[in-house]
This record gives C-alpha cells, structure tokens and sequence, in this order.
C-alpha cells in the first residue's frame, strides 16, 4: 500500500514496456560520512535545507556498534552485529573478509532488477588483497585500503581496476566522489530502471598518513572557514570526578592545555571538511532535479558512529558507549517520508536496510533485526518506548568488551570485566553520574540488565 501510494503521488501508472516487478519503486540514495557528530549538522546549512525541511529527520538516531566496519555492516545487512559476526575493524573477526558480501542488500537489490552503485568508502581493509568488486554491484568506484583516509594521493577501484589520484587540488576526494556520484546519477536519466547508489565520503574521519592520524584537511575553498571557531564544552567535557566511572575511564588523565588546543585543531579541521560534503549533497539533489529523478527517489543521509572531542576525559575517537559517539544524524527525504518533520522514536542503524527493503518491495535473505522507519515518521505513537542494544567487543586498550541497552530514558551498560553504567538521560544528560550503585534504582537495574540479557542474544523480531 506504501508503495501504491507513492506511485500514484508521482503522476499515476507506469509507462508502457516497464518491468512488472520494478513498477512504481523508488531509487534510492544513501549519503553516509565517516565519524559525524550530531552536533556537526549545525554547518551543514545545504543538506539541512535541501534534506531536513524536505524530509524527516530522526532525533534520537543511534548505531549498534560505535565503530566504522561494524556500523557499515550493519547497514547493508539490518542485522545486529552478534548476528552480521563482523565485531570489528580488523583482525580475526572484523575488516572487509568477515562480512559475507554474497548477501547484503545490494546484492539483494541488484536480483530484484535494480542498478546498484557505489561510490566511497565501503568497509575497512576492502582492496587491501584485491581491488575486485564485492558481489551486488553493477557500478564500483570504491576506496582501497590503506590509501582510503587521505584526503590526496589515494587509490580507487574503478570497476576493478586501481586508479591513482594525485595530490593536486582537483583531485580532493570529497569532489572526486560527488563528481562520480553526478556522473552515475546523470547515467541513469531516463531509465526506467531505479537506482540504490551509496555514496560514502571518508570526512570527517582522521587522515592517515602513514601510522599517524592528523586532522583532516578540507577542500582548498574551505581552508580557514573555522579558524575561530571555540571547542564546545559541555558538561561532559575533561569530567573532573570519574570515580563513578569504570575502569579504563578511571585511568585517563584530565587534559593538558597542549590536549586541548589539539582536540580544537580538529575539531574545527572536521567543521571545514563537512562543507565539502554539503556541497556534495547541493550538487546531488540538483542533478536529480535537472535530470527528472528527484521525485522518485528516496535520500537518506546518516553517519556511520559519532566522535569524541574530550567528553569524560576522552580525546578522540569513538567504540565506547556514551551519546558523542553513539548517536548519529539521520535524514529521510522522499519515499512518503513527511516533509520538514521531526520524529522521536528510538532508531537504530539496524533500520536502514529494513527501511529500504520495504520501500523497494524486495525480498531480504537475512533475518533482519531492526524495523521499518516510514510507519514511525507517520505515527508518533509507533514504536514509542523502544529499548536499542549497544555493543562492543574489545578493540585494544581502554576500549572493553560490553553490552549496553539504550531507551528514551535510560542507559545500561556491562562490561566483561564487571564494571557497570547506569545514567537518568532525563537527569543527567550529560551522563556525569552513574548510578548502579544506587539502591533507589536496584529496580529499574533490574529492569534494564533483563532487557539487555533479552536483546544481547536477539534475532529478527525478538530484537524489537
């Protein structure tokens, strides 16, 4: 019925000589950037306009695991990751190798008659053994592996086949992308056939040059734009008491003036790198618009985790489970998604392909974990009071394996090594005070702790 309705808000039935099974469905478009903080869509003024005020956007948007592969995993797959098995960046369980690529939603897509592309960033360690493209993709213009977080002088595989490009402004990734992604889209003008494109810019994650990690560097038109721009402090920010704290935050040290000043060198390195990402979402929809597919395709806008600039005494980085680095932007234009609305619920990354599988009417081969976002945009009352799992399965030091539970409300977190988390998000937003050790709420921990043994373990829908 969704998709019935949509169609006939396009201007009626299908042309002659389109495939039954491809009538009235939506091409779709998914922009995700790497390590965004919700507060970051403050300088995204373009997408906000062309995406927010034309679309939903979703208030209380999270992600399952706090970390890139993972995050990305998830997504193509609407599986938490105790299910997907991809646990982390690299290593035994995690990187490109662990997913299996023969069963994502691309390839989902791709069988049921859509074109499908991507242009990006796709999962850590792709390309690092071969440049070939994953199954599912009838157009691949993907970052290899370890050249993807340099903003110049990194490779592409362009259809499976490596690219260089050089370090000259002309060839800054973010425009390097955009200009695909128009190339891809321009293509398509005229099909009858839709489109699932991803476009994944790297920004504004670190730059990897060699084993150091610097600041990003943004487009040459952007250089300077926040030079004085104040680091934002919140209450969070340097904690001074982290008795209540587990462990491996009991051990960091409150920050060094030095700490600080290079905390804000990239904090306002990541601001200047966004407006190339904004300027990517204009040059998007424009073409859309120009070439007659504006009104038939879904755009959905999100990041992959968040980032932390010194909340609880934690400079960078993100995998623990506090707000920074767990909630993330996400914006829905198009596909009967209402225009300039704001919707409440608790959402997961575990939605999007969900999402995307019921606006495309295609079949998915996975037990999917999470629910369809269109019915909760529509009606406030759907899906109100909702619990997400948060995990993490260890990667390194200061960063332990837990399992947390997140609802309107309330956060719960445990740790394999037995540290507990418990904060009112209503009291304490700022989660300065943990209170598992409180007898006044040994009844809402024990509330929590059941939820989170239930969804720990979840599949399909004993994860809603």
């Amino acid at each position: 019925m969704v998709l019935l309705c949509f169609f006939i808000a396009l201007g009626g039935l299908p042309p002659a000589g389109r495939s039954a099974k491809l009538e009235g469905r939506p091409s779709i478009l998914v922009i995700m950037t790497d390590d965004q903080r919700l507060d970051q869509m403050r300088v995204l003024s373009k997408t906000l306009a062309l995406l927010g005020a034309k679309g939903t956007t979703f208030d209380n948007s999270f992600v399952d695991v706090s970390l890139c592969c993972p995050s990305r995993s998830t997504f193509l797959t609407g599986q938490y990751a105790h299910n997907h098995g991809v646990l982390a960046n690299g290593g035994p369980h995690g990187g490109y190798i662990h997913l299996d690529n023969s069963n994502t939603l691309a390839v989902w897509l791709q069988e049921a008659g859509y074109y499908t592309a991507h242009v990006g960033k796709y999962l850590n360690n792709y390309g690092a053994d071969s440049p070939a493209v994953p199954p599912g993709w009838s157009r691949w213009f993907g970052l290899i592996d370890p050249s993807t977080y340099r903003m110049y002088g990194y490779t592409v595989s362009d259809g499976g086949r490596p690219v260089g490009y050089l370090d000259s402004p002309r060839d800054y990734q973010t425009d390097v992308l955009a200009a695909k992604a128009e190339e891809i889209l321009r293509s398509r003008a005229g099909s009858d056939q839709p489109f699932f494109l991803t476009v994944a810019p790297t920004v504004p994650h670190l730059e990897r040059l060699g084993h150091r990690q610097t600041p990003p560097r943004p487009a040459p038109r952007h250089r300077g734009r926040f030079a004085r721009e104040m680091l934002p402090v919140a209450a969070s920010f340097n904690e001074g008491d982290v008795s209540d704290k587990p462990a491996h935050v009991r051990r960091l040290p409150p920050f060094t003036p030095e700490r600080r000043a290079l905390t804000t060198e990239i904090y306002r390195a990541e601001l200047a790198s966004l407006l190339a990402v904004d300027d990517l979402v204009e040059r998007l929809v424009k073409t859309l618009e120009a070439t007659g597919q504006l009104d038939r395709t879904v755009i959905l806008f999100t990041s992959d985790n968040g980032f932390f600039l010194g909340e609880h005494r934690i400079p960078e980085g993100k995998y623990l489970p506090y707000e920074e680095s767990i909630r993330v932007p996400l914006i829905i234009r198009g596909g009967g998604f209402p225009s300039g609305a704001h919707a409440a619920q608790m959402v997961s990354n575990v939605d999007l392909a969900p999402t995307i599988v019921a606006l495309t009417d295609v079949k998915a081969r996975r037990v999917m974990d999470g629910r369809p976002l269109l019915p909760l945009a529509l009606d406030p009352k759907q899906g109100k009071g909702r619990t997400l799992l948060i995990e993490g399965y260890g990667q390194g030091k200061g960063k332990p394996p837990f399992a947390a539970v997140r609802d309107p409300r309330w956060f719960y977190a445990e740790y394999k090594n037995g540290d507990r988390e418990l904060y009112d998000l209503q009291r304490d937003p700022a989660e300065l005070r943990s209170l598992h050790g409180d007898s006044r709420e040994a009844a809402i921990l024990q509330d929590l702790a059941r939820r989170l043994a239930r969804l720990r373990t979840c599949s399909g829908a004993s994860c809603l």
